[in-house]
């Protein structure tokens, strides 16, 4: 009898051994791959709309930062070189006692077409990539690439694919007609002092820029002037940490003159 239970003992210790094994083993291929297991279920979780919010968000974001350094375009023409930026005037003369003559006159628009023609490969990339996911997912894939548009708005910037989508698995079928990836961002607003600075440069050659921060107590606004006549002014929110920065370059004195202003 105790033999019996003597050789019922050794079995569970064995059976013990044998899950505690079997429980490490589990373990250590978890682990191991983990990160092939986590992409694998966020690309099937995701839906179509978040897919490409998470694929474009990050290119958009850089591609707003890169223009909002450079005074609103990805390639600046007429620019200063500031704190490592090539920064485009938006209001310029080469005339002696002339205020400067405005050269992005529709710079909301301008801004908005430079950020589709900057992110317009990275888009044609990502749709690809989404279609690449459904198709090994099982899914019947037919993708319609559309229109893109951007606009700034106040608070946000808004980037709407109007790209047609149509997901087929058995007799599950989902229809999606637009993709839009939102992004917090008050470029809108900056824009809007900017130009108002402009205005006041093309008309008085100089603008104050204490006033603004009267109005707007969240606004920073600094005038830094260069040399020959230029300067560049940064705006920048002092909550978000979005900026601004754009060149001028207006009421010139000649070599030597003393301006009335001195």
């Amino acid at each position: 009898m105790s033999e019996k239970r003597g050789m019922n003992s050794r079995g569970q210790v064995t059976i013990f051994i044998i899950l505690a094994i079997i429980i490490v083993a589990i373990g250590v291929l978890i682990y191991s791959f983990y990160p092939q297991i986590k992409t694998s279920l966020t690309t099937q979780q995701q839906n179509p709309p978040s897919f490409i919010q998470s694929c474009l968000e990050e290119k958009i974001r850089n591609t707003v930062e890169l223009i909002s350094e450079q005074g609103g375009s990805i390639a600046p023409e007429n620019y200063a070189l500031y704190n490592d930026s090539n920064v485009e005037f938006l209001c310029y003369t080469t005339e002696y006692y002339r205020p400067c003559l405005i050269q992005q006159p529709m710079l909301k628009p301008h801004i908005e077409s430079e950020i589709i023609n900057e992110i317009k490969e990275d888009a044609v990339a990502c749709f690809n990539s989404m279609r690449e996911s459904y198709v090994k997912q099982g899914y019947s894939v037919d993708l319609t690439e559309g229109e893109t548009l951007v606009e700034l708005l106040p608070q946000r910037i808004s980037t709407n694919f109007n790209y047609s989508l149509t997901l087929t698995k058995g007799e599950n079928t989902q229809k999606y007609n637009s993709f839009v990836v939102l992004l917090d961002n008050n470029l809108y607003e900056l824009t809007a002092i900017a130009n108002s600075i402009i205005d006041w440069e093309s008309t008085y050659g100089d603008a104050e820029v204490t006033t603004y921060m009267t109005y707007y107590h969240n606004l920073k606004v600094e005038k830094n002037v260069l040399s020959d006549g230029r300067k560049v002014y940064v705006l920048s929110d002092r909550n978000l940490g979005n900026k601004f920065q754009f060149a001028v370059r207006s009421q010139v004195w000649p070599a030597g003159y003393v301006s009335p202003k001195a």
